[in-house]
């Protein structure tokens, strides 16, 4: 299995960087925000946002650099998120997430799965679950796309056509369709080529699997040949709209990830390096914070603009939080209890789920990674309680084992 994802996986790659393509179906709405979220933004923290500096503040011995701000709704934020706190009142802050895993990469795996990373098999993310009980989004473009990192965490043990699209540089889009390496001709005709060559080997091994290759193909093609490419081009975004999202990979990508819901793609996975503070908190927030504030808020208030937030769920997430203790250097890794965000999508509008003791150390109302992700699966509409087979006849749920979503977070 994984020798041929690897295989197909190549072969997007030297087509045009692409892995994946799809029909289009819609979750039925219903009560308490099932169904509400027709797209999905996914803001992936990665580093380890400290919830104390940002969505929780404190006073006494965990206070951080940061002041305490007001926000538009009922709670507060650090100075550190002062646009973010002009949009407050259209979030849903849940201050006790909490998690096991205090090691980055493992614990990026399990915020974007929900399952403890294996070496015996790959799990996939709210993208590759969606599409799996929906369908494809759209006719041509891909129902899953990740901005600023690869395609690590994707389709899983779903086909290779459940994979997001990887675009590494939102300045630049797609790679190799405007002739920088490459025509869209020429790469049709390798496409075409690769297709020749490989004509044997899929008569030999008519298996499922080979049906996803031959997929690959007629997806890439059909994509090529679609006037949609240019949902992939920010360039045709306003100057004055680029910049209010702010320049840099974090405020462009935001940009580009609104352009790509509204053209067609569902799950959208956005990546926000640089929260990885041990040294120097109070230099690295002033450095990476109001970039980050900015680009978020704009978005949020883009989305609202647009009529598009009640359908668009906007998540903020990160793999765990910072300890509790600072003495003016930096905070240790710390999964006990951090900070994520939902806004849109049915979710209520300036609302703070659960609350930590007076140090931020402990949550009152433990979330854990598996009841966000079913909370999000319920907001997209999944059956989270009809499991989904690998294909060796393993039942797995969104959220790993069958959780319940958090109603509370629903208006």
């Amino acid at each position: 299995m994984d020798t041929r994802r690897q295989f197909i996986e190549r072969c997007a790659q030297t087509a045009f960087g692409l892995s994946v393509l799809p029909n289009f179906t819609q979750a039925e709405k219903g009560k308490n925000g099932f169904g509400s979220a027709e797209r999905i933004i996914f803001i992936n923290v990665a580093g380890g946002m400290s919830h104390i500096d940002t969505f929780d503040p404190k006073e006494g011995p965990s206070k951080g650099p940061g002041e305490t701000i007001r926000t538009k709704a009922d709670f507060e934020v650090t100075n550190y998120l002062e646009n973010t706190a002009r949009v407050a009142d259209q979030i849903a802050v849940i201050r006790t997430m909490t998690a096991k895993i205090g090691v980055h990469g493992p614990a990026q795996y399990f915020m974007r799965t929900a399952f403890a990373q294996r070496a015996t098999i790959k799990h996939p993310n709210l993208g590759a679950w969606a599409q799996h009980y929906l369908g494809s989004s759209h006719k041509t473009l891909p129902s899953s796309a990740c901005i600023n990192d690869g395609p690590r965490y994707g389709n899983g043990f779903f086909p290779p056509s459940f994979s997001p699209i990887p675009i590494l540089n939102p300045e630049s889009g797609l790679q190799n369709i405007d002739g920088k390496g490459g025509s869209t001709n020429s790469i049709t005709k390798n496409l075409g080529l690769a297709q020749e060559l490989s004509a044997g080997f899929m008569k030999r091994f008519p298996d499922s699997n080979i049906g996803a290759y031959q997929q690959f193909y007629d997806h890439s093609l059909r994509l090529l040949r679609s006037e949609d490419l240019s949902a992939f081009d920010i360039s045709k975004e306003s100057k004055s709209m680029r910049e209010n999202y702010g320049e840099g990979k974090v405020g462009q990508g935001l940009l580009l990830a609104r352009r790509l819901v509204e053209g067609g793609i569902r799950f959208v996975e956005v990546t926000a390096e640089g929260w990885d503070m041990h040294n120097n908190l109070e230099g690295d927030m002033e450095e990476v914070a109001p970039p980050f504030d900015r680009a978020y808020a704009a978005l949020i208030e883009d989305l609202k603009q647009r009529g598009m937030l009640d359908t668009t769920l906007v998540v903020l997430a990160t793999e765990f939080g910072r300890k509790p203790s600072y003495n003016g250097g930096g905070r240790g890794h710390y999964p006990v209890c951090f900070s994520c965000a939902l806004a849109g999508a049915g979710i209520k509008r300036g609302y703070v789920h659960g609350e930590t003791d007076k140090l931020g150390a402990h949550p009152d109302k433990a979330v854990s990674i598996g009841e966000l992700h079913a909370t999000i699966g319920h907001a997209a509409g999944l059956p989270m309680e009809k499991p989904a087979h690998t294909a060796t006849g393993r039942p797995f749920h969104v959220g790993g084992k069958y959780k319940n979503p958090i109603m509370d977070l629903f208006a």
